[in-house]
């Protein structure tokens, strides 16, 4: 044989420039040779298309099978698991082909793959195991979900409900943008036409806002990022603002934490609580934020046993207000002289004090405390 060439049966061994057998079998699917001078060529051959049948497009009637069945059909295959049974013992890891009433066998190579006839899926071998093909995961350029993705709705999910669950404590969904005039928002849609929004929209403060059809929209409900209060059409707009529907502002409403206490005013507006209350040693006061205020006493005891006219009286004795009223005004009077045939009388009142006589139509002794009122207004 000329150097450089090759017999049909026999390679060069690049050691010694000189000749040795070749392989009976093909080095990957393990293949029958049909060899030079041999007899009865069409059982090689036979043999080698019955390997081609078991393992090109390999289908597999289940991965991981430890027990044979009891009726295999013919040409049944079968992955066994790593605890092979009966006829299957010793032979784990390797396909099993069920041909001619016997168990055949053969040893997978890394990278075979096998269709899962059992659960319809697509496995590999890896050298030791059947497992699921690697799956890109990283830059895809779309997710489809029961649907179809594109270009602007790159992930789509087509679903009756969507589940994210925790790992660990708790979960968060993140919505992101670029800067602060983007958005980054839930939009919630009827028909594919936008009603409701809530999100950061062209700013940092979070907003809910709502649309009739999608073209209009308006902002209900506006948080400042910094402060945190709250704007927006849902809102009142001011202390005067009664729409109807609006949410009250604290600033703007009265309840249990601001309806008693020290009533204030600005240009007759109100800007304090509704009603205050008050005692000082000369009487009870209480004011009211539309400017209305009453001052109540019980007064020194007294006599009624000086001549005054046809009447008796009492000394004179001034009653300072316990709060005074508005600068300039007359406050009304009235009181009780402490018993039946007592009254009271008042003289030059003022906003701060008014002096006051107890009278009786007979001389009366009895040490009796009188009872006034002042009704005026403290702004």
């Amino acid at each position: 044989m000329k150097r450089g060439s090759l017999a049909r049966n026999a390679i060069v061994d690049p050691t010694t420039n000189g000749e040795c057998p070749l392989s009976q079998n093909s080095p990957k699917l393990n293949l029958p040779f049909l060899q030079p001078s041999q007899a009865q060529k069409h059982i090689t051959h036979n043999e080698a298309l019955r390997r081609l049948d078991l393992i090109v497009q390999l289908s597999v009637a289940s991965i991981n099978a430890s027990t044979p069945p009891a009726v295999p059909a013919q040409g049944e295959l079968y992955a066994l698991g790593s605890t092979p049974i009966g006829d299957w013992s010793d032979h784990a890891g390797e396909l099993a082909a069920w041909l001619d009433n016997d168990w055949h066998f053969i040893t997978p190579k890394s990278g075979w793959r096998a269709w899962d006839q059992e659960t319809n899926r697509l496995t590999i071998w890896d050298g030791s195991e059947w497992v699921e093909p690697p799956t890109k995961t990283q830059n895809l350029p779309g997710i489809g979900i029961a649907t179809g993705h594109d270009m602007t709705n790159r992930l789509s999910v087509r679903a009756p409900a969507t589940l994210l669950s925790h790992e660990g404590a708790g979960h968060q969904l993140k919505i992101n943008k670029a800067n602060a005039g983007e958005t980054a928002s839930l939009l919630f849609q009827s028909n594919w036409t936008g009603h409701a929004e809530m999100g950061l929209s062209g700013n940092t403060g979070f907003s809910i806002k709502v649309s009739p059809d999608g073209n209009s929209w308006s902002e209900a409900l506006n948080f400042d990022p910094a402060s945190g209060v709250v704007t927006g059409t849902a809102v009142q707009n001011s202390a005067y603002d009664t729409t109807a529907g609006r949410l009250m502002r604290a600033d703007y409403g009265y309840g249990p934490g601001n309806l008693l206490g020290a009533v204030t005013q600005s240009g007759g507006t109100p800007t304090g609580a509704v009603i205050e209350r008050g005692a000082t040693p000369s009487g009870d006061f209480v004011r009211f934020a539309d400017g209305t205020q009453i001052c109540t006493a019980s007064l020194d005891a007294t006599t009624c046993t000086n001549t005054e006219g046809a009447l008796y009286a009492s000394s004179s004795e001034a009653w300072d207000f316990p709060a005074a009223f508005a600068a300039g005004t007359t406050p009304a009077l009235s009181g009780s002289g402490g018993s039946i045939g007592r009254f009271i009388g008042f003289d030059g009142p003022t906003d701060t004090q008014v002096v006051y006589k107890v009278l009786s139509s007979a001389s009366d002794a009895t040490v009796l405390p009188p009872t006034a009122i002042a009704i005026g207004r403290w702004f």
